[in-house]
C-alpha cells in the first residue's frame, strides 16, 4: 500500500494554501462578495482549485494503490469510501463537490455567486476533513 509520498505531501500542502485563502472570505459579507469581481473572481478560482486538488489526491491515491479506474470525478470519492479511506457521509460530500466544480469549469454562465458564497461559508470543513483523513490513513 506505497503512496508517493511527495506527490501526496506536495497536494495537500497546496490544499491547505487555497483553503487558508477561503477562509479569508468569511470576513466578508455576502453583499461585499457578490458585488467585488475581485473577491468573487478569486474564491471561485481558489474554490476551484481546491476542488481539483483534492480529486487529484483522490486519483493519486487510486493509482498508486492500483484501485479500480474511476468512471468519473464523482467515482473517485466512491472508491475511496469503498476502501476505507474516507466515510460514506465524506463521500457523498466530496461527490457534491465534484459536480460543483464542473459548474465552475463548464456551467460558469450559470454559477449563483450566493451559492458559492454559501459553499465557501459553510462547505470548507468538508476539504480539511478530506485532508485529515487522507493524512489520518496514511501517516497514523
Amino acid at each position: 500500500m506505497l503512496v508517493n509520498q511527495d506527490v501526496l505531501i506536495s497536494r495537500l500542502d497546496k490544499l491547505k494554501e487555497y483553503v487558508n485563502f477561503l477562509e479569508t472570505v468569511k470576513n466578508h459579507s455576502k453583499e461585499s462578495y457578490v458585488r467585488d469581481p475581485y473577491i468573487y473572481g478569486a474564491s471561485e478560482r481558489f474554490l476551484h482549485l481546491a476542488i481539483e486538488c483534492v480529486i487529484d489526491i483522490g486519483n493519486h491515491i487510486i493509482s498508486d494503490i492500483k484501485y479500480r479506474k474511476p468512471e468519473s470525478n464523482r467515482d473517485v470519492f466512491n472508491i475511496l469510501c469503498e476502501n476505507g479511506i474516507i466515510n460514506r457521509d465524506l463521500n457523498k460530500k466530496l461527490a457534491n463537490m465534484a459536480s460543483l466544480r464542473n459548474i465552475l469549469v463548464h456551467d460558469y454562465l450559470k454559477l449563483d455567486r450566493y451559492i458559492v458564497y454559501e459553499i465557501i461559508m459553510n462547505n470548507l470543513e468538508d476539504i480539511k476533513l478530506f485532508a485529515e483523513e487522507v493524512v489520518g490513513y496514511f501517516y497514523n
